[in-house]
């Protein structure tokens, strides 16, 4: 598949520190291997070939992991680097990964610490951009809200206690280098880009079916560790 994935790999993981603290979030092992790899795998498997890796804190522990992997599992894929200067936030993240690498086209987005099926990414690669993967979830409040009308986001609600079910965003984005025109420095896609988009009623939500987990919190990256050594046979 042509279209690329940029990989947000540069955040800190403060929130993992506690039982994670040698490695970067996404480097956290599971079973013997690298949380990246798990995600890696699954874009593979799903015929993806381009990636990305967007870099800051021990970034060379990252690029050092995918060296390695060059030889195995990533031997027919091209890779590029791009290691912020500090930190930028996610929308400043992937400006400077445009800029720097004189990136121009539709891309997509993941988190390095966010986990969903293999067939996530090929319904959002076949979507028309703008747009971002949302999950329907029985408690929201971790995470807050995707109010959604049609296809077409209508507003992003902050997170609040007891806030119910509904539409929380994936963290999956499919994005074109357009929307980052003119910004640079630090920002956040998703308190500076997004809430554009929404105004201008182009950001459309992909509805995904899948087993959804962010392993930033230590419950959770336990709760995926266990998924894995029972072979995945109970739901996430």
């Amino acid at each position: 598949m042509e279209i690329p994935i940029f990989i947000l790999a540069g955040g800190r993981g403060t929130r993992l520190a506690s039982v994670v603290n040698d490695v970067p979030k996404p480097l956290a092992p599971v079973n013997g291997k690298p949380f990246l790899l798990y995600l890696l795998e699954n874009y593979l498997n799903q015929g993806f070939k381009k990636f990305y890796f967007l870099l800051h804190h021990k970034a060379s522990q990252i690029i050092d992991c995918i060296e390695t992997l060059r030889k195995t599992a990533l031997s027919d894929c091209e890779i590029y680097y791009s290691v912020e200067p500090s930190l930028l936030g996610t929308g400043g993240s992937v400006a400077y990964t445009i800029q720097s690498l004189n990136f121009h086209g539709e891309f997509l987005i993941v988190n390095a610490d966010t986990w969903v099926d293999a067939e996530s990414m090929n319904l959002l690669a076949g979507s028309v951009s703008p747009a971002i993967g949302v999950i329907r979830i029985s408690d929201v409040s971790r995470y807050g809200k995707v109010s959604i009308e049609g296809e077409i986001i209508q507003k992003f609600e902050e997170k609040m206690e007891n806030a119910g079910e509904g539409w929380i965003n994936a963290g999956l984005y499919k994005l074109h280098s357009d929307h980052f025109k003119g910004r640079e420095g630090e920002f956040s896609m998703e308190k500076d880009v997004f809430p554009d988009l929404v105004l201008q009623k182009k950001l459309r939500a992909v509805s995904l079916k899948t087993e959804f987990i962010d392993i930033g919190i230590p419950d959770d990256y336990e709760r995926f560790q266990n998924w894995i050594v029972s072979g995945r046979e109970h739901k996430l």
